[in-house]
C-alpha cells in the first residue's frame, strides 16, 4: 500500500469527484458525506504517511515513478516527462496540513445550500489537485496540478461567492494566469537546459527532463545551454538564470501573495464563501512558499543568494504593510485577509536568511499559520452565518451571548498574533532568529519584522476587545440570532483549536521532519 500512498492521495478525491457528478442530483445530502468521507480517509493515509517518515534522511521518500511522456526532439534528444511523486521534510508538512485543512473545509461546506452536485464535485477536484501539487517531483506535472488548482478555485469563488464574486474570481484568474506563464517560462528553459545524465549516457544521447532531482544538479546542465549556471547566457543583455528567477519570484510572489503582487488576495478572501476562504488562507497561498522554496531557492540558489536583500526586504514590507491595512479594516474577513499578507511575510524573511533556524522557522510558518488562518476564517464564518454581516463595530459582548465561540476566537486571535505555545510564536520567532543569525542581512532586518507582531497584537486584541466585550449588541436587532456554536462548529473549532495547541507546545513533531531536508537544502548555499 505505501508504494501507492501518495497517489491514493491525489487520486481518491477526483474519483469522489467524478461519482458526484454520475450520482443524481437528488441525492444531494450524500455529496457532503462523499466529500467528508473522502477527505477523513484521506488524513488517515496522510497521518501513516507521517508516521512512517524516516526522520533521519533527507532523500525524497515513498518514491513513485513511472514513465508518461517520451517524445523525440530530433537532433535536441529526447524531452522525458514522468508521473514522479515523493515527499521530504519540506513538503510532508506541507501534506500533513493540505490533510487537515480540506477536511475542516470540507465540513464547512455543509452549509452550501444551492447547485450542491457542483460544488462538491469541484471541492474534491481542488483537493486532489492540492494534494498532487505539493507531492509533485516532476516539474510538468507539478505545473499541471498548480494549472489544475486555478480552474475549481475560480469556480468557486465565482459561484458560491458574495456580491462581487465575478470581480474577484475574474481578478484571481488573472493574476494567477499570469504567475502561470511564467513558471511555464522557466520550466520550459530549465527542461531544455538539463539532462538526465544517467539515461542520456546509457542511450548516447541527450534526454532533456523535468525531474527535480535532475535540476537542482548543476553536473546535468547541457553545456552551452541557455539556463548554463557557468556558462553565463543572456536574454535582452539579461543574464539568462536572473532573468529565469525573477520569473519565478513573480509568479509565486503572486500565489504567495507578497507585496506587490497582493491585491487579490483581499478581494477573493472577502467574496469567496468560508469554505473557500479556509482553504484559499490554509494551504493555498502555501503553494506559492513552497515554489519559493523547491523552485526559486532550490534550481537558481548562486541567483538566490544575490537576491537575499530583495527577498527579505519584499517579507518586511509585506509584514508591515499587511499589518498596517488589517488594523484599518472595518470588516473581520478583510482584517484577516491583509493579516494572512503580513504574517506569510515572515515566510520570506526566514527564507531569505539562509540559517537552518531561519528556512525551519519558513516551514513551520508555513504550517502554522495554515492551522490558525484556517481558525481566523471560520470565526468570521461563524458570524457571517447568523448575521450576513461582517462589520467589527456592529457586534459587542459577544462572549456573554456565545462562551464557546469566545473561547475559540481567543486560540485563533492569539495563535495569530504570537502567544508563546501557539504555533504563530514558534514560526516568527525562528524565522526573526534566523534573520539575527544570519551572515548575510543585517540584524536591522530582523528587528524590522519585529514591527509587525506588534501591530498584529494591535489589531487583533483591538478586535476582540470591540466585539466581545461590554453589554452585549448586535446591529439591526440581531441579538437573538446570535446563538452559540452548535456541534459541527465546534467540531472544526476546537479540532483546529486543539491541533494548534498541541503544535505549538511541541513544534518539534515539525522540526523533526523538516530538520535534515533543510539541512541538505542549505548546502547548495
Amino acid at each position: 500500500m505505501n508504494n501507492f500512498l501518495l497517489s491514493t492521495l491525489i487520486f481518491l478525491p477526483i474519483l469522489g469527484s467524478a461519482m458526484v457528478l454520475l450520482l443524481p442530483s437528488s441525492y444531494r445530502d450524500s455529496f457532503k458525506w462523499i466529500s467528508v468521507i473522502v477527505n477523513v480517509i484521506n488524513l488517515l493515509n496522510i497521518i501513516t504517511l507521517y508516521n512512517n517518515f524516516d526522520r533521519q534522511v533527507s532523500d525524497y521518500q515513498f518514491i513513485e515513478q513511472h514513465e508518461w511522456i517520451r517524445m523525440s526532439l530530433g537532433n535536441l534528444g529526447v524531452l522525458s516527462i514522468d508521473y514522479l511523486l515523493g515527499v521530504d521534510g519540506i513538503n510532508m508538512p506541507m501534506i500533513l496540513l493540505s490533510g487537515i485543512v480540506l477536511l475542516i473545509g470540507s465540513i464547512s461546506s455543509f452549509t452550501i445550500n444551492y447547485r450542491h452536485k457542483a460544488y462538491h464535485s469541484l471541492y474534491l477536484l481542488l483537493s486532489g489537485s492540492i494534494i498532487g501539487c505539493f507531492a509533485a517531483l516532476d516539474f510538468f506535472l507539478f505545473f499541471l496540478f498548480f494549472e489544475f488548482m486555478l480552474l475549481p478555485m475560480y469556480f468557486l469563488i465565482g459561484i458560491w461567492g458574495g456580491e462581487r464574486r465575478e470581480y474577484a474570481a475574474i481578478k484571481f484568474f488573472i493574476y494567477t494566469l499570469v504567475g502561470s506563464i511564467f513558471i511555464l517560462i522557466v520550466m520550459i528553459g530549465l527542461s531544455m537546459s538539463v539532462q538526465d545524465s544517467f539515461f542520456s549516457r546509457e542511450i548516447g544521447g541527450t534526454i532533456h527532463t523535468f525531474d527535480f532531482r535532475q535540476l537542482v544538479d548543476f553536473n546535468n546542465y547541457i553545456p552551452n545551454s541557455l539556463l548554463h549556471p557557468i556558462e553565463k547566457q543572456t536574454i535582452l543583455g539579461v543574464p539568462a538564470r536572473l532573468f529565469a528567477f525573477v520569473l519565478l519570484i513573480i509568479g509565486f510572489g503572486i500565489k504567495l501573495p507578497s507585496v506587490p503582487f497582493h491585491t487579490w488576495l483581499p478581494d477573493a478572501h472577502v467574496e469567496a464563501p468560508t469554505p473557500v476562504s479556509v482553504v484559499l488562507a490554509g494551504v493555498l497561498l502555501k503553494v506559492g512558499a513552497y515554489g519559493f522554496i523547491r523552485i526559486a531557492y532550490g534550481f537558481f540558489p548562486d541567483i538566490a543568494y544575490q537576491f537575499t536583500y530583495i527577498i527579505a526586504g519584499a517579507g518586511i514590507i509585506s509584514i508591515i504593510y499587511g499589518a498596517y491595512n488589517a488594523l484599518a479594516q472595518a470588516d473581520l474577513k478583510k482584517m484577516i485577509a491583509y493579516s494572512s499578507i503580513s504574517h506569510m511575510g515572515f515566510v520570506l524573511l526566514g527564507l531569505a536568511s539562509l540559517t537552518v533556524e531561519g528556512v525551519n522557522g519558513t516551514v513551520y510558518q508555513m504550517f502554522g499559520h495554515g492551522l490558525v488562518s484556517a481558525m481566523l476564517f471560520l470565526v468570521a464564518g461563524v458570524i457571517y452565518d447568523r448575521t450576513h454581516n461582517r462589520l467589527i463595530e456592529n457586534f459587542r459582548g459577544l462572549s456573554s451571548a456565545m462562551p464557546y465561540f469566545t473561547l475559540a476566537v481567543t486560540v485563533a486571535f492569539f495563535g495569530a498574533l504570537g502567544l508563546p505555545t501557539l504555533p504563530g510564536f514558534i514560526g516568527e520567532f525562528f524565522t526573526i532568529m534566523g534573520g539575527f543569525q544570519s551572515t548575510i542581512l543585517p540584524d536591522w532586518s530582523a528587528m524590522l519584522a519585529m514591527i509587525g507582531i506588534v501591530l498584529s497584537a494591535g489589531y487583533f486584541l483591538w478586535t476582540m476587545q470591540k466585539m466581545f466585550f461590554g453589554t452585549f449588541w448586535a446591529n439591526r436587532g440581531q441579538e437573538e440570532n446570535m446563538k452559540d456554536l452548535d456541534l459541527r462548529e465546534i467540531i472544526m473549532l476546537y479540532s483546529l483549536a486543539l491541533l494548534s495547541i498541541i503544535f505549538g507546545i511541541f513544534p518539534n513533531l515539525i522540526f523533526d521532519i523538516s530538520g535534515e531536508s533543510v539541512k541538505h537544502f542549505l548546502q547548495a548555499f
